[in-house]
């Protein structure tokens, strides 16, 4: 199996930025490649370009690693058009604190709204009231600036709800913009009688 097949976490990702000698999270441009292929079916060369920008390079050290970043591309298009609706924001887990995980979470949220902030208003103002509403409320959540939370059981809760949020918020950005993908309603073939 190629490493362009294999599924990406927030650590294996990390580690690539860390082999470029960048300190930066992943979390920020996974949020900024959610809403890139949701709103502009961002391509690949503009992608990689993107990523090396972001870790100060000027293309991947070698080709397996322009692979691990390609493929984390691919990854998250394929989550985002799957009628499983698997989509998943590239954060840090459980191996990490709780407030390393909110930090995560605001930063993929920030990477996102930035992309979403170039929208004109004349297209959000032709999105559904449950996408405005959505991000709406990742805007406030990016304006959270305290986020060093305790480790217990309501923070990892509410952690997950936010997490969930931001989820929701992604792949209907991605539905609202690509009408038909992914086909999560079942069609007959047979015409009925």
């Amino acid at each position: 199996m190629s490493i362009i097949n294999d599924q990406h976490d927030f650590s294996s990702i990390a580690n690539v930025f860390l082999l470029h000698g960048s300190l930066q999270s992943p979390a920020f441009l996974d949020g900024r490649l959610a809403a890139g292929l949701a709103l502009h079916d961002l391509p690949a060369e503009a992608w990689l370009e993107e990523v090396c920008a972001a870790m100060g390079v000027e293309q991947p050290k070698d080709r397996d690693q322009g692979e691990v970043l390609l493929g984390w591309r691919r990854q998250v298009l394929d989550a985002l058009s799957a009628a499983e609706l698997n989509y998943e924001p590239l954060l840090p887990d459980d191996m990490f604190s709780l407030a390393e995980r909110a930090r995560g979470l605001r930063e993929w949220t920030l990477g996102f709204l930035e992309v979403v902030g170039e929208v004109s208003a004349e297209t959000r103002d032709a999105w559904s009231a449950n996408l405005r509403e959505a991000i709406e409320d990742l805007e406030v959540l990016a304006g959270i600036d305290d986020l060093a939370l305790e480790d217990d059981a309501e923070n990892e809760n509410d952690l997950f709800a936010l997490t969930e949020h931001a989820r929701m918020a992604a792949m209907l950005l991605y539905t609202e913009q690509h009408p038909g993908r992914p086909q999560v309603e079942q069609v007959d073939d047979e015409p009925q009688q």
